[in-house]
């Protein structure tokens, strides 16, 4: 009998904490190799964590809600001598009627590689699979678990009575630090405390806030410790009770602290890359008018009884992405360190969702291969994979250019935040009767907005009002724009 520790993988585009979301088992479940054993929330998506196990769940090492560092330990396994397998994807002990050794776990880097999915790495992958070399490679090999032996034929066993859940102190891996929320992480950083140098008192030297609190105290001296030490306890969660402590009232304002609700997950990276954006990119808005009587008739006359017609906002991806072969200035990014505009063949159109876990950028990849129809069918896939919350990483990354349907909303406009490194963002309103003049006469029309943020760094307006006007003609003369695309 070993009693296995399964750290939380790299789950990979640099990443290096995730939110338990939920445990898929509990203390003395039975667990087989690949199986689910938790759902985490990344900055990315929500994934599966499978287990690199086999045996009997000893230990759940945190709880729904907690943020775990990469590389600290997510869950304990007691593995027997009957299937149990190393992490390394070797069996620790094959029973004789069982020739072919379980092998699946060596195939996850590679599954990776291929771009599957919502594959973990950082365990599971065998010397010879292993990468050779980069960031990656080496957070892999910080964080993959040792392999070990088992006793062969021992079976797996119940936890002993007052054994179950016992969670054991793992320190986290050299390097790494593992907090309770990022706002602990955010709370040192604004202080200039070294993580490094503070001593955790939560659950496996976990840091928590009152270990931060105490370390600025000991720093600022005497007049600042009976402060802290009104907050020793530690605590799992940032959220505080309003009618407790000195600190349910806000410093600024003097008003009541209802929650504190820590940026994690989608939400944190939502914040960091609008953020960045903001920062970076000095940006420009132009906008335009637009009728669209032309275009909702065209949508309807293309509706057949066996498939339903193009949503407007496949139809406007399709000008769009003509339109950036055209101007392709808006089709790149800006890589500072060679000061150089980086102009990209092909287009990956994201496409802006509103989902439960906040705004999120599907993206349609090779999007300029596609023809209207198909645009449609792949938009859709993507935005109800997003809001249904099983979006991958890899359909959340990677765009060039996106568009931003802001009128399912309810709104008329709105002046977009770039999705940065991209270098312009489309905005369409909402599409409404207004009266028009149209062909020397005021009628009523359906009208919509048009809006174009871009990247002063990469083109000036007449670049930027170029594409936009593009995309308005075709909105306005469809019938022509997609003859012209031979797309009809």
């Amino acid at each position: 009998m070993t009693r296995e520790v399964f750290t939380l993988p790299d789950l990979g585009e640099g990443l290096e904490e995730a939110q338990l979301v939920r445990w898929l088992v509990q203390v003395g479940d039975p667990v087989e190799v690949d199986a689910p054993v938790a759902e985490v929330e990344t900055a990315k998506a929500m994934v599966e964590v499978p287990s690199p196990y086999a045996g009997l769940v000893a230990c759940l090492h945190g709880e729904e809600g907690d943020v775990i560092a990469v590389g600290s330990p997510l869950l304990s396994v007691d593995a027997g001598g009957d299937g149990a397998v190393t992490a390394s994807g070797a069996p620790a002990a094959t029973r004789r009627d069982d020739p072919a050794p379980h092998t699946s776990a060596a195939t996850y880097l590679e599954e990776e590689r291929a771009g599957s999915g919502n594959v973990l790495i950082g365990y599971g992958t065998s010397a010879a699979s292993a990468p050779s070399g980069g960031r990656r490679a080496r957070r892999a090999a910080a964080t993959t678990p040792a392999a070990s032996t088992a006793t062969v034929g021992a079976p797996p066993r119940a936890p002993a009575p007052g054994e179950a859940g016992r969670c054991p102190a793992v320190a986290p891996p050299t390097g790494t630090v593992a907090v309770s929320s990022p706002l602990v992480r955010t709370m040192a950083r604004d202080a200039g405390i070294d993580l490094r140098s503070v001593s955790g008192t939560g659950p496996g030297g976990v840091v928590v806030r009152g270990d931060v609190e105490r370390a600025i105290a000991d720093r600022d001296g005497p007049g600042r410790a009976d402060a802290s030490a009104r907050s020793d306890a530690p605590t799992r969660s940032d959220r505080v009770d309003p009618g407790a402590g000195p600190e349910a009232t806000d410093a600024r304002t003097g008003l009541t602290v209802r929650e504190r609700v820590p940026l994690t997950g989608v939400r944190r990276a939502i914040a960091a890359t609008l953020s960045r954006s903001r920062q970076e990119i000095p940006e420009a808005t132009t906008w335009v008018d637009v009728d669209a009587t032309a275009l909702l008739d065209l949508r309807d006359r293309l509706a057949a009884p066996d498939r339903p017609a193009p949503s407007l906002l496949a139809l406007v991806a399709r000008f769009v992405v003509a339109g950036l072969e055209r101007f392709p200035e808006l089709n790149a990014r800006v890589d500072t360190e060679r000061h150089e505009v980086v102009h990209l063949e092909g287009v990956n159109l994201g496409i802006a969702a509103q989902t439960d876990r906040g705004l999120v950028v599907p993206v349609v990849r090779g999007a300029h291969g596609l023809r209207t129809r198909a645009l449609h069918e792949e938009i859709r896939r993507l935005t109800g994979a997003a809001r249904a919350g099983t979006a991958t990483a890899a359909d959340l990354t990677g765009g060039s250019f996106t568009l931003n349907n802001y009128g399912v909303l309810g709104v008329d406009g709105s002046a977009a935040i770039i999705n940065h490194p991209e270098v312009a963002i489309l905005g369409m309103g909402r599409v409404m009767a207004r009266p028009w003049v149209a062909d020397g006469e005021v009628a009523v029309r359906s009208i919509t907005q048009l809006s174009l943020v871009f990247d002063h760094r990469v083109c000036d307006g007449g670049t930027a009002g170029g594409f936009l006007r593009f995309v308005a003609d075709a909105v306005e003369q469809p019938w022509a724009a997609l003859l012209d695309l031979a797309d009809l």
